[in-house]
């Protein structure tokens, strides 16, 4: 016959009965309160993990409290050697490795918007360094974002905005970042006349020759845009 004390207790999550009637109610709420805990702390990080993960180890404070970690308890997790402090508001998680394209992925993050969804595009000249075609070698990175982009925060020294709309099809997701496709990069650059005609001739033959240029996707930009007639003509040999 169960007694109305032992009727109160709860079923704790990992305990599929409820506690002996000779068992201290402090001893099982304790033992179970702390497996309880563990278990939670061991759901938030790997939630934490899931999202960093897929931005080569980097996260938002937004993103870890959206894991269900403290609003406010950044400093105690860059403190105690959890997370390793970036930028304002982004962290990497200590256990991921430096990448080569940490800082593609940290100023992705920089222009989330209020929803904390990212809107910069890699794309001009850093597009191009990206997919590696010409010797374009630029100072800094080159962002596209909305024509509608704010911030509060200081654009950062080393990014250049450009501010345009970009079609889905322009765009290529990598690892935590997004970047222009090659043939819209190099239009790009055409457009606001930022590079020599060599460097755009280069990288139109390089991206022909490793495929990365469609007969379909040339044909398409020659039809919907006013192009600069030496361009239009690269584009016309680019197809023979």
């Amino acid at each position: 016959m169960m007694t109305r004390a032992n009727h109160l207790l709860p079923n704790l999550p990992g305990c599929g009965v409820r506690p002996p009637l000779k068992m201290p109610l402090h001893v099982y709420t304790s033992s179970l309160y702390i497996r309880a805990m563990r278990s939670q702390a061991k759901t938030v990080s790997d939630a934490l993990f899931e999202i960093a993960e897929g931005q080569q180890g980097y996260f938002t404070a937004k993103q870890a409290a959206d894991a269900g970690y403290q609003l406010g308890s950044q400093a105690h997790h860059v403190k105690s050697g959890n997370w390793v402090r970036v930028e304002r508001g982004i962290y990497r998680l200590a256990r991921f490795p430096q990448s080569s394209e940490e800082q593609l992925v940290i100023y992705t993050l920089w222009s989330r918007n209020r929803a904390g969804e990212p809107e910069g595009v890699y794309s001009h000249q850093t597009a191009l360094s990206i997919h590696e075609l010409s010797d374009v070698n630029p100072a800094k990175l080159h962002m596209t974002v909305p024509s509608a982009f704010r911030r509060s925060a200081k654009v950062p020294k080393i990014l250049l905005l450009h501010r345009a709309s970009l079609n889905e099809k322009d765009v290529e997701q990598r690892q935590g970042f997004a970047v222009t496709r090659p043939l819209r990069a190099i239009a790009d650059l055409v457009a606001v006349e930022s590079v020599s005609h060599d460097i755009v001739e280069q990288a139109l033959t390089e991206g022909r020759q490793r495929g990365l240029l469609s007969i379909r996707e040339v044909a398409e930009l020659r039809r919907q845009e006013n192009l600069p007639k030496w361009f239009d003509d690269l584009l016309a040999a680019s197809k023979r």
